[in-house]
């Protein structure tokens, strides 16, 4: 059976996008989904994302990481599903869908998505990183030379290292640029090597210059390799919550598998 797909990307963070909302896609074949997702020998991308219908909702997002395991939250996969429900008609300019972390509002202008992120109530601080979860899993620590050090080795050494060991974490270093401007380059589990974008990670490192007091704005710049990305947020008591991931998503190609 042939199946339609879609390829959209989110500052460089790319994705195939199907509209699963009549059941035709094999979920549980993750050979398929990796070779889909494989840059040689298939479409290519960072992750593999199903759109379905959900009872009350505007839809439902389900994420595959590259390897074809389903995952954690993707944050640029979301913004780019919101675009993709806008192309398919389901939505207008505003969304609300359920993802893999719980529900998510979303707003699109243009090809700018907001995307709405989890509250976030635990930031654990050490002398040399940061780790929190913002939907997924982030370690979080600075790193001066940030344009020529090699972040597969080392990204991939904390990655499976203690404490994090086989369930991982997502790797995120950063460079501090001025008080509401940062770089980040990330390591992603299950790409298991450097992406463009991370918008979950990008959101942690926000977060993060915040609790460690390197900006004192609820505003931030985040500068990735694929472009650039904004998260905002709000702090009562110690929580953040109304935190928002701001950025393009585009459309890029489609095709039939």
């Amino acid at each position: 059976m042939e199946q339609k797909f879609y390829k959209y990307q989110g500052t460089g963070n790319d994705f195939v996008m199907i509209d699963n909302r009549l059941q035709t896609f094999d979920k549980n074949n993750t050979k398929l989904i990796a070779s889909l997702c494989d840059r040689r020998f298939g479409i290519g991308g960072d992750g593999l994302i199903l759109l379905e219908n959900h009872n009350s909702l505007d839809f439902k997002m389900v994420y595959y990481n590259a390897d074809g395991n389903e995952s954690t939250m993707c944050g640029n996969g979301g913004r780019c599903l919101v675009a993709f429900a806008k192309h398919l008609e389901i939505i207008k300019n505003k969304a609300t869908f359920e993802a893999v972390d719980g529900l998510h509002n979303a707003t699109i202008k243009d090809d700018i998505v907001s995307l709405q992120m989890q509250d976030v109530d635990t930031v654990n601080t050490y002398k040399t990183h940061v780790f929190l979860n913002t939907g997924s899993p982030h370690h979080v620590q600075f790193e001066d030379d940030i344009a020529n050090f090699d972040i597969r080795t080392k990204g991939a050494k904390i990655r499976y290292g203690a404490p994090y060991h086989t369930e991982g974490t997502n790797v995120n270093f950063v460079k501090k640029l001025s008080d509401n401007a940062f770089r980040v380059r990330t390591y992603e589990r299950g790409v298991e090597g450097e992406t463009l974008s991370c918008g979950t990670g990008v959101t942690a490192v926000a977060i993060a210059m915040h609790v460690l007091n390197e900006t004192s704005n609820t505003m931030v710049d985040l500068k990735v390799e694929g472009g650039t990305l904004q998260v905002s947020f709000d702090v009562e008591d110690g929580i953040y919550k109304n935190v928002w991931l701001i950025g393009p998503a585009k459309f890029v190609f489609e095709g039939t598998i």
